[in-house]
């Protein structure tokens, strides 16, 4: 379970968090539109995503623009990859739930930095903390992480991801990372944390 989480969470976070040209993301997208590639993952997926990653670029956007449209900005965006956005009240950055986050990470002396003061609980992030975690059997806390920090948002910023991702790749991101936390939870033993939703 470690070994196979260690490697669809570093897959899944940089693509989420780096964008598609960054030397981090560049070599996975290349692999996901070549063929068989579904054969290495550790988790069965359908063929509509494996479609996904292989279709044709849109003509009137780049994989570039579309991650500049759903991380970046200008505009506002569709799905906001912050956990705070969607579990706090205000749905702000920096909320409740990211202070939480930032406790658990100290108690657990876990020292995360993030470039330029992001938030800790972008989903990029957090999925490459998970495969840290994993990759140092260090289970209690991974555990902890997709229960209580991950997963209890995660549902519903991919349900909004997929219906606004627009580009196909991103639209197969999108699910295949849905069909991925369905394995990891079915897998948990710790019961993912009820938290409201505010989006």
């Amino acid at each position: 379970m470690l070994s196979d989480i260690a490697c669809s969470a570093r897959v899944l976070g940089a693509l989420f968090y780096y964008a598609p040209d960054a030397p981090q993301a560049s070599g996975i997208v290349d692999a996901l539109r070549a063929p068989g590639w579904q054969h290495e993952w550790p988790y069965a997926c359908d063929a509509a995503i494996i479609d996904g990653f292989c279709a044709p670029p849109v003509p009137d956007e780049t994989l570039a623009q579309a991650w500049q449209r759903l991380f970046i900005g200008p505009h506002a965006l569709p799905a906001p990859p912050w956990g705070s956005v969607w579990l706090d009240r205000e749905s702000v950055l920096f909320g409740d739930s990211t202070l939480a986050l930032q406790h658990w990470l100290r108690d657990n002396a876990i020292t995360f930095e993030t470039p330029l003061q992001e938030p800790a609980d972008h989903i990029g992030l957090l999925l490459l903390l998970a495969a840290w975690l994993a990759e140092q059997s260090k289970t209690r806390e991974l555990e902890e992480l997709l229960a209580w920090h991950l997963l209890p948002f995660a549902p519903r910023f991919l349900e909004v991801f997929c219906a606004q991702a627009q580009h196909p790749f991103y639209g197969a991101l999108g699910e295949l990372t849905r069909a991925t936390f369905a394995c990891w939870r079915s897998a948990l033993v710790m019961p993912v944390a009820q938290k409201p939703l505010y989006r």
